[in-house]
């Protein structure tokens, strides 16, 4: 999350095909890997990212013709790097909104959006909000977070209310610095656990006014 919205990494080809589009980081599978230690190794390697606090995999994409040339198939993978993290970006590299996406190389576009969905579904059932969010937060904070990754604005009291129910939410016991108006201090939240948990299968969070199903 970055500037209010939910943003990917993209790296600017400098080789054929495609040169000068963007995409998403990745690369061929070392024999001695599997495909979790490869994306790991080649998002440090290739745009110094390290800081993941949840990897999965998403899909894999194998259309015939979504590379030119010899046929590759990808596996894509989910990983999401904590507000609170701002790792140094090379030259080539940089942070796009999900919304406003680059002319990008492949089929690097559907993937994303694949992404975005599924980091969606998962905000509705799971505690994933843990790896977006910076390890204390105000309520506000998190609304922010949720809102940008939903697409559509969260309200705070129904997102606390809801965390909470299912045991996800904590009080610090602190409290976050005064705004420059003043006020009364925000409280200061933490997420219970810091590995991925199904809370509620069959729970989705939708926008206000929406119809149930």
């Amino acid at each position: 999350m970055r500037q209010g919205s939910l943003q990917v990494l993209l790296w600017q080809r400098a080789l054929a095909p495609h040169s000068g589009r963007w995409s998403l980081p990745g690369g061929r599978l070392c024999a001695d890997e599997d495909v979790e230690a490869s994306i790991r190794r080649q998002l440090a390697e290739k745009v110094d990212v390290r800081q993941l606090a949840h990897v999965e995999q998403l899909a894999v994409f194998s259309a015939p013709d979504r590379v030119p040339g010899e046929r590759v198939v990808a596996t894509a993978f989910l990983g999401l790097v904590p507000c609170d993290n701002d790792p140094e970006l090379p030259n080539d590299t940089s942070w796009y909104p999900v919304e406003a996406l680059p002319d990008t190389a492949f089929d690097h576009e559907a993937i994303v959006l694949r992404a975005r969905n599924r980091l969606r579904a998962k905000l509705s059932y799971t505690n994933l909000g843990f790896a977006l969010a910076a390890p204390e937060f105000t309520v506000s904070a998190l609304r922010e977070l949720y809102s940008a990754a939903l697409g559509y604005r969260v309200s705070a009291t129904n997102l606390q209310r809801v965390l909470s129910r299912r045991g996800l939410l904590e009080p610090t016991g602190h409290t976050a610095p005064p705004g420059p108006s003043g006020g009364r201090p925000a409280a200061l939240f933490r997420f219970t656990a810091g590995g991925i948990l199904v809370t509620d299968p069959f729970a989705v969070l939708r926008p206000p006014g929406s119809a149930r199903a």
